[in-house]
């Protein structure tokens, strides 16, 4: 069975209860978020198989996105673990005209320094048609990596 990948950061949202203004919180709610595990979650809402590869910290927080993750029905075997941080941002719900607003706070996470190499896209690169023995998936594989790090 084929599976979707998606490769981004996911980061840890709090925002006021409601339609309070940051001013006005005095707690906030949590959930986490990212375009790329959004994609994946709504497409394994639609039955489809799919991985979402990121890095979490060690830590509570880390584990607590991957829960969040798995509840969606989203694969996380490749998610690599390690930094110091997950990003924030901090959403302040819109109420009739007034705009939502959004302050990030993700310098240092851990996807912040993630570095070449530390993905193993070999189980995601596809087998060239004609590409035979030991070391041509890994070749295959290098390629693939290749591309999808200038962007395809």
């Amino acid at each position: 069975m084929k599976k979707i990948v998606t490769f981004g950061e996911i980061m840890l949202r709090l925002n006021p209860p409601g339609f309070l203004r940051f001013g006005q919180a005095r707690s906030f709610d949590i959930a986490f978020g990212g375009g790329e595990a959004n994609v994946s979650a709504s497409l394994a809402n639609f039955g489809l198989a799919t991985d979402f590869v990121t890095r979490l910290p060690k830590n509570d927080l880390g584990e607590a996105c991957l829960a969040y993750l798995r509840s969606f029905g989203i694969g996380t075997p490749k998610i690599i673990r390690g930094g110091k941080r997950i990003g924030i941002y901090f959403l302040e719900n819109g109420a009739v005209q007034r705009g939502s607003k959004v302050v990030y706070d993700r310098d240092g996470s851990a996807i912040a320094e993630i570095k070449k190499g530390m993905v193993d896209w070999i189980p995601y690169s596809p087998m060239p048609t004609g590409s035979t023995g030991p070391g041509s998936r890994r070749r295959s594989a290098s390629r693939s990596a290749r591309s999808v790090s200038r962007g395809f």
